[in-house]
């Protein structure tokens, strides 16, 4: 049979619904799909719970977390409540259908379309809105705990009279309610017109009208809200002049009012402030005119204001006022833009004075006794010696020193306060000798021990390394009285999650060498439970976490593991140096992060970029300093933190008593922040001025160390940090930790030091230190010394140096060797009027594969030496024979200790034969106990005890040549000679 439909005579293929049982499995893979998703969600917020109840932080997860959900409900309902109802207004008011246009036809079939969920577009369209607004809002929370909990400055703005908390606390919040009814008006006006449009309100191309009544009032209604909300920015601009930014002669980075601010710009806001008030009535008075010829008038006469009152008027008061006479006319705002910057950055208490630095001459004995009062040099460079840490005392292939090392203060075995290099030796998963799962979490889960080194001196083996006072694994050495926890869980190098406490053990060591251990710490959180197992699974990506049989019954995972981390966690308010430092207290280790509050709403205050202010030949990634706003103008060290290397646990301390900015944040989050006289002692003694801070403050002074108008718009006396002459790479010189004495200091102070030059030029401007010293009475005084002569600055002396003959040939000889040199910190000191220099060379290549402390430098005045060891320098530098007896030290309170009378050759000779036998005795023993380290120290000594009795001898003879005084007997010969007694045999080892 023919088809007589004209199809396919095949089979035919007849679709019905899925069966029963296919349905439910769609829908219940559906739900899975959505709970699985769901708790992908959820995880995130649910591990981070845990961790801040871990951390015993929870109110700053719920205050965060409420405030944030309060900002997306409220202004999220505001923008769908906005929009939606203007929407539905719009379709309420529109016209009923009568003949239709082209214009209406066309437009009828999407009326037609929409018809059936004209309610599900209203709500997608409104809910879409407020997502967005209400995610938007949510950024805003620390704007919102600001004005919320702001306190006064107790200073006010020397324009509009109003304490400082205005601008701090308030202009930002008032400016994004602004922001957000902009945006609400904007989006409702634009939402109405298209319904408008659509339901034939609005027409484009039809005859007749071009708006109905309706639609002309709605309109002209939100019209009047936006030109109203500009009025109202028009009136906040006024007080935004304050806090604004711009391009000045004078700093490049100036903030507040200038001459045409006041004069021209000022007047004109508050007349289009007015302006725009008129308008938006005109707009509001539609509703009864039902006429846009007034608004649009007033509309047009308000943009028309803006261009001439606004642009124009303000150029021209600044080319034909200002201009001609630009510096009498700026001094009044220059002066109030210096000292509201130098308070807003604690400079304005600096203790600046004249200093001639002319070096003293024909004075070589006396200076060279001053020299060793005045500073405790640091030869040990902690950003050159590293490596050297690394390789003598790294033990394991699986740890690492953090580059550069610390400086603290430690006492001797004398009592004595010393500069002290310090490092952590943290855990180097790289260096894990087999890589997996287990290894990485398990069982390599932490570091172990803090090394120390002295950093005024060397130790001898090898000579030039450093001089630990703290050393091996386990560690031993000036810690043993409070015997420490070495078992280093946090800090700056550990950035991976370790699990633990559970079934799987950890490695770890005692003094007899390698073990296994159990964390014992209440830190981290518990995996015991299944539904936290699945959720870290998730957040961190690892499924293993869910099913491993590594971990059970009391396994506890630890992350954020590095203290500038759970600091910022923590403390979400506050910024972070880029510098944090462990300490050994009370039997633990601490790591030390210093934490500032900023803004960028102080008035007249210049602004400064923290990340481009805080950078130098040093820092790099890790020690960023970790901003919560990068643009500020007020900066203070108000909080000391403190994070416990094995349990993790983090403290907060009040530092600055009187910061307005502090107190505001402790007003939002109560009793996450403790009081400053709760800081324990031992925590006071390792408390030290914060790099980055004085970095900040040090870059404000080479502008605002000059408080005279004219001369700081002149730019005469401007200064600039140098760069670091020792770096190859572009870099500004790093301050430096150091115990000094100041010119009218009694003693040495640990300080903070750095040099400035001259803008544009190479030689020394002026040297600048502050007492870092947290105990010290002078904590946070800022020393200036403003050079009056031209003084050789740091680059030109390391041009000096590097051109002695004496250096050129050390180099020339390292090149044989394969060597090369490294330079360590050049440091500054005042000194006799004058400046000393003072460098410590390092060697590095060929078999030794670390820095070695060769050389030290030297310059002051006209003269610049090269030499062995620092004594040799300083005695050198200041005409003195290189076998000069050094100068006794002082006693830290500026006197001198009386240098002991002079020994005989005799009892010279008596005593390094001693010294000899002592030393041969320890090899000995050294060498059978396999203490190689041990032995090449005593031989090292054996070999300089015989020395100087070689030269006591020597010098004993001469004296018996001499021919006796008149009435005098001539001295018996000594008792013992050199080649007598083991000293003889000490030349060499048993079986050499």
């Amino acid at each position: 049979m023919p088809d007589r439909g004209g199809g396919s005579t095949g089979p035919r293929i007849r679709v019905g619904r899925p069966s029963r049982r296919v349905r439910v499995l769609l829908m219940t893979l559906g739900v899975l799909a959505v709970l699985a998703m769901a708790f992908v969600m959820f995880a995130g917020f649910w591990t981070d719970w845990l961790w801040y109840r871990s951390v015993h932080y929870s109110s700053v997860f719920t205050t965060t977390l409420w405030t944030k959900v309060g900002l997306f409900a409220v202004f999220g309902l505001l923008m769908a409540a906005a929009v939606g109802v203007n929407i539905w207004l719009a379709h309420r008011l529109r016209p009923p259908l009568s003949a239709m246009s082209l214009e209406q036809q066309s437009l009828d079939r999407y009326r037609m379309g929409i018809a059936p969920y004209k309610k599900w577009v209203l709500i997608a369209v409104t809910a879409l809105v407020g997502l967005i607004a209400g995610a938007s809002a949510t950024g805003q929370w620390r704007t919102w705990l600001m004005y919320v909990n702001g306190v006064s400055f107790g200073q006010k703005d020397p324009q509009f009279k109003l304490d400082v908390s205005f601008y701090a606390f308030d202009l930002p919040w008032y400016r994004f309610l602004l922001g957000f009814g902009f945006a609400a008006a904007v989006l409702s006006l634009i939402a109405a017109a298209l319904t408008h449009y659509l339901y034939g309100g609005l027409r484009i191309t039809s005859p007749g009208a071009r708006a109905t009544a309706a639609a002309t009032g709605h309109l002209s209604v939100l019209l009047g809200v936006f030109v109203s909300l500009k009025a109202v920015a028009y009136w906040l601009d006024r007080y935004g002049l304050a806090v604004k930014s711009s391009d000045f002669k004078a700093t490049d980075n100036w903030t507040g009012l200038r001459y045409v601010d006041a004069n021209a710009y000022l007047p004109a806001k508050t007349i289009l402030f007015c302006i725009a008030a008129i308008c938006a009535v005109l707009f509001f008075a539609t509703l009864w005119r039902r006429t846009w010829q007034l608004p649009m008038i007033g509309f047009g006469l308000m943009v028309l204001s803006a261009i001439l009152i606004g642009g124009l008027y303000p150029a021209i008061v600044q080319k034909f006022q200002v201009q001609p006479n630009e510096q009498a006319k700026e001094a009044p705002y220059i002066q109030k833009n210096i000292e509201a910057t130098r308070k807003a950055y604690d400079i304005d208490n600096a203790d600046v004075k004249d200093y001639t630095g002319k070096a003293s001459t024909g004075q070589g004995a006396q200076l060279r006794q001053a020299a060793n009062d005045a500073a405790s040099y640091r030869v040990m460079d902690p950003s050159v010696v590293s490596p050297a840490f690394q390789q003598l005392q790294q033990k394991r292939d699986y740890y690492q020193f953090p580059q550069p090392l610390d400086v603290d203060r430690y006492k001797d075995a004398n009592g004595k306060e010393q500069d002290t290099l310090v490092g952590l030796r943290e855990l180097d998963i790289e260096g894990i000798p087999k890589r997996n799962w287990i290894n990485d979490h398990f069982t390599y889960t932490h570091g172990y021990g803090a090394i120390t080194a002295k950093g005024t001196s060397t130790g001898a083996n090898p000579p030039g390394s450093p001089d630990f006072t703290e050393s091996g694994l386990p560690s031993a050495g000036q810690f043993d009285k409070e015997k420490y926890e070495q078992r280093i869980y946090y800090g700056e190098k550990t950035t991976q999650y370790s699990i633990v406490g559970g079934p799987q053990k950890e490695l770890d060591y005692e003094e007899n060498g390698e073990k296994t251990t159990s964390y014992q710490g209440k830190s981290g959180v518990n995996l015991s439970n299944p539904f936290n197992r699945a959720a870290y699974a998730v957040a961190f990506n690892e499924p293993q976490i869910l099913y491993s049989g590594a971990i059970g019954e009391g396994s506890r995972i630890l992350y954020n593991r590095t203290p500038k981390e759970r600091v910022e966690s923590v403390a979400p308010w506050l910024t972070i140096d880029g510098d944090a430092y462990p300490a050994v207290i009370d039997g633990r280790i601490q790591w030390i992060i210093d934490a500032y509050t900023t803004t960028n709403g102080y008035p007249y205050a210049s602004r400064t970029a923290l990340g481009d202010t805080t950078a130098d030949s040093l820092t790099n990634n890790q020690r960023a300093v970790v901003a919560q706003q990068n643009q500020v103008n007020y900066i203070r060290n108000s909080v000391k933190a403190t994070v416990d290397a094995y349990d993790g646990s983090v403290k907060l301390y009040q530092w600055d008593t009187e910061d307005p900015v502090l107190k505001t944040w402790r007003k939002a989050f109560p009793g996450t922040v403790k009081d400053k006289d709760e800081i324990p002692q031992a925590l006071m003694d390792h408390l030290r001025y914060p790099q980055d801070l004085f970095k900040v403050q040090r870059e404000l002074l080479t502008r605002y160390h000059v408080e005279n108008p004219a001369q700081f718009y002149s730019g005469s006396d401007a200064w600039q940090v140098p760069d670091d002459p020792t770096d190859k790479d572009a870099g500004s010189v790093p301050p430096y930790y150091l115990s000094m004495q100041m010119p009218g200091q009694t003693g040495q102070k640990f300080s903070l030091t750095t040099t400035f030059t001259p803008k544009g030029r190479p030689d020394l401007g002026a040297f600048m230190a502050v007492d870092a010293d947290a105990s010290s009475k002078d904590y946070g005084t800022i020393r200036l010394l403003r050079v009056t002569s031209t003084v050789k600055g740091p680059g030109q002396v390391q041009s000096e140096l590097n051109g002695l003959d004496e250096v050129a040939e050390f180099v020339r000889n390292l090149k044989g060797t394969d060597s090369n040199i490294e330079y360590g910190n050049l440091l500054t000191v005042p000194l006799g009027g004058g400046f000393l220099y003072i460098e410590p060379v390092y060697t590095r290549g060929g078999n030794q594969n670390y820095p070695l402390l060769r050389k030290v430098g030297a310059s002051y005045g006209a003269t610049t030496v090269f030499k062995n060891t620092l004594g040799e320098a300083l005695n050198a530098v200041f005409g003195l024979d290189d076998d000069a007896d050094t100068p006794p030290p002082s006693d830290g309170d500026g006197t001198t200790k009386p240098p002991p009378p002079p020994a005989s050759a005799e009892a010279a000779l008596k005593q390094a034969i001693a010294d000899a036998n002592k030393a041969f005795g320890e090899s000995q023993a050294a060498m059978k106990k396999g203490d190689w380290a041990g032995y090449g120290k005593a031989q090292s000594d054996l070999q300089d005890a015989l020395k100087r009795a070689a030269e006591a001898e020597a010098k004993f003879k001469a004296e018996q040549k001499e021919p006796p005084k008149a009435g005098a007997k001539p001295d018996a010969k000594p008792a013992t000679k050199p080649e007598d007694g083991a000293a003889g045999a000490a030349a060499k080892p048993d079986g050499e």
